[in-house]
């Protein structure tokens, strides 16, 4: 079908998720005439989430309700490049949003700064190690970006979230009860950390006495109300647990919907297209240039949208598809380990440990919770500890965050039990309030290798007849052993807590795309300082399409051992700052090669 051709705009922007809506209101408030085409459906406080429905288990996590269907689209996955990759079917590993708001919007709201080691990953590891620690195979790389140019960033973006913690570095000293391995930040947190129910506090409690620095996880669920710097106003959380994969009813937890959209929404240079899938990112005939997207409407019409800057701001896994279909930046070839769309793919290695204790001492009623409540520590995060003993690279934050108390799949019970019938249920019955299991207790980073990567599957197609985007991951020596160790660690701390039984759920390999981990896919358009081994520049500027920018995860070299948004929105901030400062004085290149 013959696309129709839209007037043109200044800039078009490809999701309205944290990042879309980000450049949207900076690019708008610049006095540029911006469209955002979003895939899936308006959603906002008041009609999505409605007090009398919203804590519906069944519908939001066991239905998938806020989430993109299998049968819109989906991937290919496989672990090896010697296997055929198949379609998955229903999301397990992963969830990728649907809608306005993206994964802002079901997020937990766990707000981190990466490391300031984590932006020179390969430069201080080599340095500190040497070059044969690192396994042969293994591809991190530096970011061409430091934690000092990013902090303002950083800053700017938990103001506007309102996020609630305590600082541990502030300008360069350390404070009590914050993470003293944190980055220096140039001001304290917006507000205060939330009040951590009994289990929280019994973890800090026995971390300190192992001689950790246990601090409160820093949250975008409000500990108080709050304006932020745009006017708009959150309301304190009433830890009804019923935050991840859902939307806050309460306007407490930070999203797109709560923070940035009220203002964006009333630019008048500002235009929403919901209900709409772009399928390409036109180029000129030299394919230098960026000329515009062409989408498909809930009708089925094709639509041609011009305009003079394109920002692709999709899910990771969307962004490296997009920029594959339309022939922006070299494939990634893992055989002659060159390319770099695709390049650098991860994911996450998460575990856990379930912890029974005595029923007649400890009630923990796990119910009252918010997404991001917890203790942490951050003592085996990034390279906070001596690896060398240890033979691996990376690590995690660990805490008691158990963000729910849900009944469907909240239900602990000691090894040993049937599955189902009246021993089950009095299992359930009786250890329901004395149980901890965080649900993600060991958060551990995922570096990037070699043969993990993302490609067009040559087999499967979508409903437009394009070739569906092909996973190929699996876990490496180095995370599994790391995954043991953190692991061990944790449960370390639940035994001085009291606990009567400790179960390990260690992360084993393969790895399995029907296990939930996190929704933290990352790489495959990464930034860096080389065009040959990067898609982005330091600003996540195309190094082969100028007027191009690529925003969220897609753009990290590796993972890190924390929650990607914090660093996805300081990110978009510094693209914004650099296309409003730098690029519309002189459009071009902003870094040449």
């Amino acid at each position: 079908m013959t696309a129709r051709t839209l007037p043109r705009k200044d800039v078009v922007i490809v999701g309205l998720g944290w990042t879309g809506a980000i450049m949207a209101n900076e690019l708008a408030g610049a006095g540029l005439e911006v469209v955002a085409i979003e895939r899936g459906p308006w959603r906002d406080t008041a009609s999505t989430s409605a007090p009398n429905y919203v804590q519906d288990e069944l519908r939001y996590r066991i239905r998938h309700d806020l989430f993109l269907r299998p049968g819109q689209t989906t991937f290919t996955f496989r672990n090896k490049t010697n296997q055929t990759a198949l379609p998955i079917r229903t999301w397990g590993a992963f969830m990728p949003g649907n809608g306005v708001g993206g994964g802002g919007l079901h997020w937990n709201a766990e707000t981190w700064r990466f490391l300031p080691s984590d932006f020179v990953l390969r430069t201080h590891l080599t340095h500190r190690y040497g070059k044969r620690f690192l396994p042969a195979d293994m591809t991190i790389q530096d970011w061409g970006i430091t934690y000092d140019e990013l902090e303002p960033h950083y800053d700017r973006f938990e103001y506007l979230c309102g996020t609630c913690g305590t600082a541990g570095n502030l300008r360069g000293k350390i404070q009590e009860g914050g993470n003293p391995f944190e980055g220096p930040r140039s001001r304290p947190y917006p507000n205060p950390p939330q009040q951590q129910p009994f289990s929280h506090t019994l973890f800090g409690k026995a971390a300190r006495e192992m001689g950790y620095k246990a601090f409160p996880q820093p949250s975008g669920n409000m500990s108080r109300e709050y304006t932020n710097p745009l006017g708009v106003r959150l309301g304190p959380c009433t830890y009804c647990g019923f935050c991840e994969w859902f939307v806050c009813a309460n306007y407490s937890k930070a999203s797109p919907q709560t923070t940035i959209l009220p203002v964006l929404m009333r630019k008048q240079n500002f235009q929403l297209r919901d209900n709409s899938e772009v399928t390409q990112i036109n180029t000129d005939s030299a394919g230098r240039r960026a000329t515009g997207v062409t989408f498909v409407d809930a009708n089925g019409e094709t639509w041609e949208q011009p305009a003079d800057l394109v920002i692709l701001a999709a899910y990771t896994i969307f962004n490296i598809q997009l920029l594959l279909l339309s022939r922006i930046g070299k494939p990634y070839d893992p055989v002659a380990n060159e390319g770099v769309i695709g390049r650098n793919f991860t994911h996450q290695t998460i575990s856990d440990v379930t912890s029974f204790f005595d029923r007649s001492k400890f009630i923990f009623n796990p119910f009252i919770a918010s997404g991001s409540i917890g203790m942490a520590i951050d003592e085996f995060n990034g390279d906070n500890f001596d690896h060398g003993p240890h033979r691996f690279v990376g690590g995690g934050y660990m805490g008691q965050m158990q963000t729910s108390g849900r009944p469907i799949q909240t239900t602990p019970v000691p090894p040993g039990t049937p599955k189902w019938g009246a021993k089950w249920k009095a299992a359930v019955r009786d250890n329901y309030l004395s149980a901890l299991k965080p649900g993600t207790g060991v958060h551990g980073s995922m570096y990037s290798y070699r043969d993990v990567y993302v490609d067009l599957d040559p087999t499967y197609h979508d409903r437009f007849g394009r070739p569906l985007a092909r996973i190929t991951i699996d876990f490496h020596e180095n995370e599994l052993k790391q995954n043991i160790f953190l692991t061990d660690k944790f449960a370390e701390i639940f035994k001085a807590m009291g606990a009567q039984q400790i179960v390990k759920e260690y992360r084993r390999g393969p790895y399995d795309i029907t296990d939930y981990q996190t929704t933290h896919l990352c790489g495959g358009a990464i930034m860096g300082t080389d065009p040959k081994t990067s898609a982005l520049n330091r600003y996540l500027q195309s190094w082969d399409v100028p007027n191009l920018f690529v925003m969220g995860a897609s753009a990290f070299p590796q993972n890190a051992g924390y929650n990607p948004t914090d660093t996805v929105g300081a990110l978009a901030y510094w693209a914004a700052d650099a296309i409003c400062t730098q690029y519309l004085k002189n459009p071009g290149p902003l870094v040449h090669a």
